[in-house]
Order: C-alpha cells, then structure tokens, then sequence
C-alpha cells in the first residue's frame, strides 16, 4: 500500500499491480522502464505477499541483470512496511547516494513500533502467544493488544492495560478493519504521541494478523530532518562489488558485504514533548 505523501517533498510512489498474475513480459518491460527512468529502483514489498510475487521479483532483477534494483523485504507487519515506504519516499527528496538510500531501510526499522488490536489471537503467527491467551480467544468480547516490531508483546485490552512504547517523539498512524474499540486513542495518550492520523487498512493485513477483525497501528518519525539526521550520522563505506556508497553490513544492491564495516546501531533520540 502506498501512503500519501507526508509532505510537499515526499516522491510519488509506483505500485507494482498483481506480479504474480500478469504476463511476464509485461512486468519486466514496467521495472525496465523505471530503472531507465530513474537509474535505481528501492522495490519494498511486505512478507505478507503471497510467494508467487516475491519469485516473480527475483525473477525480474536476475532476467535484468540489473545491480540496480534492490528487493527490501523488511519483517514488519503491513502497516510498518506502508510507513517504511514512506520515509523512504520522504528521504528520496535529499542528497542521499542510492546504496545509502536503499540502506537507510534497515536502520529506519530500528524506530518504528507496530501493532494491532485484535479480536482473537488463534490464528497469530507472527508473535509469541500463550495457551491462556488462545483460550481467552474464545471469550466473546475478547481483543488483545499485540506489539510486533521491535519487541513482541501481548497484553489483554482493559482500562489499565498498556504497552511499552517509544521512548521518542513519534506520530500515530491508524488502521481500522473489522473491529471497534477506543484503547488505541488511550494507547496514543500514554506513548505521548505527537498527534494520530488514519490511513486505510493494508490488504495483506487480514492474513498477516490471522484475522480481519483488526485495528492495526504504527508510530514512526515523521520528521525529514530526523530521518536525514538518523540517516547521514552513520558512517558509510564503498561496496567492493558494484562500488556504490552503502550504510550497513550488506550492499542491498548487490548482497555484497562491504570491507571492514560494522552494522549501524540505532542510535538514541532524545524524549520530545508534543508542542
């Protein structure tokens, strides 16, 4: 899912429609175009994707023969991706070389805190669930409070109930499925976000929780200035392949592991008051 843009400086995004259905021909002719229009291309696709889509971009890039096309596949739920997407589009519109644009991916997942309330738990994969709280599925009335990314927790929705949040400021993006509920407002007070927006709910969403009865969130840094901040305050290096500025263990162009270079670590921001 593409998110509007966060700004006036945000770049459009280009949505790559039913891969797995259309003629080959066809796509390769579509990510052909973009390379030559563009020189790179960041392809960010959700794990919740069925697989048919994912060997159909594997298939692209190694009939391209291209090293400027990097598949990210970052593990967050849908939401996260959607909002992961969009920083990237935010930080397209800045100075940054694209080994070090396709990098800044993996360090920008450091800071995003994803989630959902959910009906039931029965059919969650993606997070640790106990037996009392499969059990608790069954109750009518039931929702559950799940964090996915970056620390898995589950806590059973209730007045006083809440979860560990961001230690910095963030905004709140809401989706809303097939569930209604008031704690995610409640939820947002306690986090001290800067304010709340509602986009659509993802189509992969429904799968990726393992139920449609769903409100799903995201905080994340909204602020250009921050995520260039985040971004240019990590030390780059040259990948020894296709020679292009990276950030990070790994070229996400090539897969090459770039000489004596270490895994940024996400740095600390400090805690901001919403104005």
């Amino acid at each position: 899912m593409a998110l509007p843009p966060q700004d006036e400086r945000t770049m459009p995004a280009v949505v790559l429609r039913d891969l797995d259905q259309r003629p080959l021909e066809h796509a390769l002719a579509e990510l052909h175009a973009l390379v030559e229009q563009h020189g790179h291309v960041i392809v960010v696709s959700s794990p919740a994707v069925p697989a048919a889509v994912t060997r159909r971009l594997h298939t692209l890039r190694s009939l391209m023969e291209s090293d400027r096309i990097a598949l990210f596949r970052p593990e967050l739920p849908p939401l996260g991706v959607a909002v992961l997407a969009r920083q990237l589009r935010q930080l397209a519109s800045c100075d940054l070389s694209p080994g070090v644009l396709a990098s800044a991916g993996r360090l920008l997942t450091h800071y995003i805190h994803a989630g959902a309330v959910l009906a039931s738990v029965a059919r969650l994969d993606h997070v640790p669930v106990s037996l009392k709280a499969h059990a608790k599925s069954w109750v009518p009335g039931s929702q559950f409070a799940v964090i996915a990314h970056p620390e898995p927790q589950l806590v059973r929705v209730a007045p006083e109930a809440t979860l560990a949040g961001p230690e910095f400021g963030t905004w709140m993006l809401v989706a809303k499925g097939q569930l209604q509920s008031e704690w995610v407002g409640s939820l947002a007070k306690s986090w001290n976000v800067h304010g709340l927006r509602e986009a659509p709910l993802p189509a992969e969403s429904t799968s990726w929780w393992g139920t449609g009865r769903i409100i799903e969130f995201c905080s994340h840094l909204a602020d250009l200035s921050v995520l260039y901040q985040l971004v240019t305050s990590v030390r780059q290096s040259t990948c020894r392949w296709c020679g292009i500025d990276v950030i990070g263990d790994r070229c996400v162009f090539c897969s090459a592991t770039p000489p004596l270079n270490e895994p940024p670590a996400p740095r600390a921001l400090e805690q901001r008051t919403p104005a």
